[in-house]
């Protein structure tokens, strides 16, 4: 590990360390999103089908009561009054627990999308131990955790009081009132009480949210040394790479070194730059750039020409001209054919008179 783990940091988290941190779980989510979902629509379905609910109910409990005088206790008839109240409280409960569900799942997809974290589930020999366990225990997370437990509690306490202090008055008056009106004034009151209770509790939810993003953010922020390690893994190390060039570098300069010696003549300017030419008539357009080199190359491609007998002509504008336009292994363009040609013809006289 390098020594960016001890710097400050204060650098972005990059695309990867995210990635990462996702694969192992760590995302911002709060846990009081899936709460706050989960009440609001549990009020839901008791606001627009409570009354149908309650309909359900007591006809159910009518029919029990009303057939409870000729119910025999053997095992067929026990297991068909089971089969009934069973079903009975499935169609009663079922649209509570699927909009239940709904809202739990819904919440936690809003947070953190669709995400499959095995590791997080698989079983760890640290998190048995009891040292690391009292220090999560009393770390900063879980005292916050505490104190929005408590604050949470005392909020909807005081809700909760607050809305039954309003309705006190109305108490003595349901003594000259029947059942059911009894029942619509306790379902109004839990309505209301469960009504601002959710209000107060997405509040709660929608700050702690904005804490575990910012919470986060800062958990995956990185300094500048893990940056520039994270950069040298997916790039490669410069200084590797720049080594790597060099010796490619080195490689190439030696293979033109050793097509000098076949080349038909060297232009020089004279002193600080060499190229190599080779012309074939037979298989060969124009001539060709074998090698070409400024400073210590063009003193090495000379010395090589010298030792090998090939001849050194000295032209300083066509020397220039060819060194800037051809690379090694291009041909010379068509408006230098007149001028190499002229020093073709220079050189193979030379080699006439010698022979």
């Amino acid at each position: 590990m390098s020594e960016g783990s001890d710097q400050e940091k204060t650098e972005q988290a990059t695309p990867k360390r995210r990635e990462e941190a996702r694969k192992k779980g760590q995302v911002a989510q709060s846990r009081e999103i899936p709460s706050a979902f989960v009440l609001a629509g549990a009020l839901g379905v008791f606001f627009f089908s409570g009354s149908w609910m309650f309909w359900r109910v007591s006809r159910f409990m009518k029919g029990v009561f009303k057939d409870i005088g000729s119910f025999y206790f053997q095992e067929a008839s026990i297991y068909t009054f089971l089969q009934e109240v069973f079903m009975e409280l499935f169609t009663i409960l079922m649209p509570l627990m699927s909009l239940v569900f709904i809202a739990g799942l819904g919440a936690n997809l809003l947070q953190v999308g669709f995400m499959i974290n095995s590791e997080s589930l698989s079983p760890k020999l640290a998190k048995l131990d009891p040292v690391k366990g009292i220090k999560r225990m009393f770390s900063l997370k879980s005292l916050a955790e505490m104190v929005k437990s408590l604050v949470k509690i005392l909020l909807v306490g005081g809700i909760a009081f607050l809305m039954v202090k309003g309705e006190v008055g109305l108490i003595p008056s349901l003594m000259q009132m029947d059942v059911p009106n009894i029942l619509a004034f306790a379902g109004r009151a839990t309505l209301k009480i469960w009504f601002f209770t959710c209000l107060v509790l997405i509040v709660l939810a929608a700050m702690d949210y904005a804490f575990q993003r910012w919470q986060h953010e800062k958990d995956l922020k990185m300094s500048k040394q893990e940056v520039k390690d994270e950069a040298k893994q997916r790039e490669g190390d410069p200084s590797v790479k720049a080594k790597i060039r060099s010796a490619q570098r080195e490689m190439a300069r030696r293979r033109m070194m050793d097509a000098v010696p076949g080349a038909d003549v060297v232009i020089t300017n004279p002193t600080r730059l060499a190229i190599a030419l080779k012309y074939k008539a037979e298989g060969m357009a124009a001539p060709q750039v074998i090698a070409k080199g400024a400073g210590f190359i063009a003193a090495r491609i000379k010395e090589i020409a010298r030792d090998g007998g090939v001849p050194v002509v000295e032209q300083k504008p066509l020397a220039q001209t060819l060194y800037k336009v051809v690379e090694i292994g291009g041909y010379i363009p068509v408006n230098l054919y007149r001028a190499v040609a002229e020093i073709l013809a220079y050189v193979y006289g030379l080699k006439e008179n010698r022979g």
